[in-house]
């Protein structure tokens, strides 16, 4: 079992970025309930609306916009497990995620590579996804797996399907993978399990995360419903990723990014919770700043670095084990 080294823990010294305060964090937390309580969050999906509707949420039937107390907020967060193991298909490569080990991923998904016989750009297929979980398997300091590239070569319907299979069979460390949808998270634990040894065995390694991210601003859409309750239902964990960009769809200035970023993951948190309480979820986050010049998100920029910095602060605050962009 991996057990990483804490950041930012004094022992005989050290170094740690730390971009909020403890006062600053229970003001993001404070307007974060102010925005679920008052302004909502849309939901798409029917039976997530039921859910939250039973547990007292306040609905608008016409909009779909779902109104959370605070104190389901509260409970969720309290009920959610601080850390969990990430399994490997061996006993070795299980990485312990929770407060504020490091570990490090890749980075997903790639939709071009190029061409190690032509030098050539090309979309990726299905051979280069099971190609690079066996380049990412044999590196020793990236401690599980991300699905870094797309398979081009298979119907969109099911492509998630066929990334999973290149994947999970081509790596021994843990697997984070967004399913798509709740049919597809379905047949991938089924693969899972079957490596496993059985769902039961599966729930006590699980061998994958699922990835799902809300649509910003404040969008609960249909596929990211049914990724977060089946998650739950399964025992598997899942990661809530938002992917909000600065200046585009969340605010300008990082506090406010940073709420909206907020509002997102603890609203998919709550529906999760109140699906199966204690289930595992882990705080996610791509957000970064939009490139006001191309309007496209600016990734591996020293915004990108600050808000997830401060994003993996927000987790810590709640206990909660974080996936973060690194910049």
């Amino acid at each position: 079992m991996i057990r990483s080294l804490y950041a930012g823990k004094l022992k005989s010294g050290g170094v740690s970025l730390n971009i909020l305060n403890d006062d600053e964090l229970d003001q993001i937390h404070a307007a974060t309930l102010e925005v679920l309580s008052r302004t909502g969050i849309f939901v798409e999906d029917e039976e997530a609306l039921e859910v939250f509707h039973g547990a007292g949420a306040r609905i608008d039937k016409n909009t779909k916009v779902v109104k959370i107390p605070s104190h389901l907020v509260e409970d969720a967060i309290r009920w959610a497990p601080s850390t969990f193991v990430a399994c490997g298909r061996t006993s070795k490569n299980d990485v312990v995620l929770g407060s504020n080990r490091v570990t490090f991923t890749n980075f997903g998904e790639g939709i071009v590579v190029k061409d190690m016989q032509t030098g050539e750009l090309r979309a990726t297929t299905k051979k280069d996804a099971r190609e690079a979980a066996r380049l990412i398997d044999a590196m020793e300091h990236i401690e599980t797996y991300e699905r870094a590239v797309l398979s081009h070569d298979v119907p969109h319907e099911v492509c998630a399907l066929h990334n999973a299979e290149a994947s999970l069979t081509s790596t021994t460390k843990h697997h984070w993978i967004g399913p798509m949808n709740g049919y597809c998270l379905e047949k991938i634990v089924d693969m899972a399990a079957a490596i496993a040894g059985g769902r039961k065995t599966l729930e006590e390694r699980p061998l994958v995360t699922f990835n799902t991210c809300p649509v910003s601003p404040l969008k609960l859409v249909k596929d990211c419903c049914e990724i977060i309750m089946g998650s739950a239902r399964t025992g598997m964990a899942v990661n809530i990723l938002s992917m909000g960009m600065a200046g585009g769809s969340t605010p300008v200035h990082t506090a406010g990014t940073l709420v909206v970023h907020n509002a997102e993951v603890l609203s998919g948190l709550v529906l999760n919770q109140l699906t199966r309480k204690g289930a595992p979820v882990v705080y996610g986050s791509s957000t970064t700043a939009m490139d006001l010049r191309m309007a496209s998100a600016s990734v591996g920029t020293p915004e990108c670095a600050v808000i997830n910095a401060a994003v993996a602060r927000l987790a810590r605050y709640y206990a909660l084990p974080s996936f973060v962009a690194g910049g």
